[in-house]
């Protein structure tokens, strides 16, 4: 009986050598010389240890978001792409108005100044 779950044993075994191992390699290997520099903390361009009320410039977060719209954009170019033979003209439409959407979009910020760091 407990041979049909040695399968499922040797997955769970290898799938943690395999995430918990380079982790381990690292610590072990990697050397430690800690400075100033990189022990400080870091997020999104300003000091984390100033008042939580100050005003903030909300274009890093305007960039992110961007960045997953038009990251999404190729997530669904790819399947796309794949398939593109079997879906034919009416295919090819369906990805031209998408792009067009997409391409207005980016004009609009672009014209908005939202890519402008100034």
């Amino acid at each position: 009986m407990l041979q049909n779950y040695f399968p499922i044993l040797l997955f769970v075994v290898v799938g943690l050598l395999v995430g918990v191992g380079p982790l381990v390699l690292g610590w072990l290997l990697a050397p430690n010389r800690p400075d100033p520099e990189k022990l400080s903390p870091y997020e999104c361009g300003f000091e984390a240890f100033e008042d939580a009320r100050m005003k903030f410039d909300v274009r890093y977060y305007l960039v992110a978001i961007l960045f997953i719209i038009f990251d999404l954009e190729v997530a669904f170019m790819l399947p796309w792409a794949v398939v593109f033979k079997d879906l034919g003209m009416y295919g090819l439409q369906v990805m031209l108005v998408f792009l067009a959407i997409l391409t207005v979009g980016f004009v609009y910020e672009w014209k908005k100044g939202a890519l402008e760091w100034e």
